[in-house]
């Protein structure tokens, strides 16, 4: 049996129930993170992901079942980081469309901070399609839920929530490739700003001033 095929013990539950249990793994999907993220998928390995945790094989074998498995896990963990990321700069910000231009500034930002970040999430469609949608159905649940209390707040306008925010969150999808991964060194600000203001304002022409 190779290293990166899953264990010959059933599978057992394993969440861990102490806090150096809970270290260990954080350890195993913080080395996954840059494994998978620098070496891709198919050329990762177990014993790579193990070296970087500086824990033996047979430690790995405790959390997690396969490769596929911590692929899985690291997919899912990364949704919860970058919307807690995002959670907490936004913070007190209380007008949604504010909101949208630190969230746009912030999902940069993330990016750019975690080296690969949107490798490993690109590449979950083909490895793991179903753990690739959760990731976005998470997203856009919460994404949802705020653009509701926003419009019952008289903040945003009515309108088809689903449709809005999964074209949000496209939007905010490419500019984090653009300026997170391509272009890393755009002024972040500069292009937040020109996001809300289209998120704001839209693509018709603003009506012209008449002068008296």
């Amino acid at each position: 049996m190779s290293q990166d095929s899953s264990s010959p013990v059933a599978p057992v539950p394993k969440d861990p129930k102490t806090e150096r249990g809970k270290r260990t793994r954080r350890r195993l999907l913080s080395a996954a993170a840059v494994e998978f993220g620098e070496r891709g998928y198919t050329d990762s390995a177990i014993s790579g992901i193990t070296q970087r945790a500086e824990v033996g094989l047979g430690t790995f074998y405790v959390y997690f079942n396969s490769k596929e498995e911590i692929f899985r896990a690291l997919v899912a963990d990364m949704g919860a980081l970058t919307r807690g990321w995002i959670a907490e700069r936004i913070g007190d910000v209380r007008n949604r469309l504010e909101a949208e231009r630190v969230g746009v500034a912030a999902y940069i930002d993330f990016v750019r901070k975690h080296k690969g970040f949107h490798r490993i999430i690109m590449e979950s469609q083909f490895v793991a399609p179903d753990a690739y949608y959760d990731y976005y159905r998470a997203f856009a649940d919460a994404y949802r839920r705020h653009l509701a209390a926003a419009e019952a707040r008289g903040e945003i306008s009515a309108g088809d929530g689903e449709v809005r925010v999964w074209a949000l969150m496209g939007a905010s999808s490419f500019l984090g490739l653009r300026y997170g991964v391509w272009e890393p060194d755009a002024d972040i600000e500069q292009v937040a700003s020109a996001t809300a203001d289209l998120i704001a304002n839209g693509l018709a022409p603003k009506p012209k001033q008449t002068k008296r």
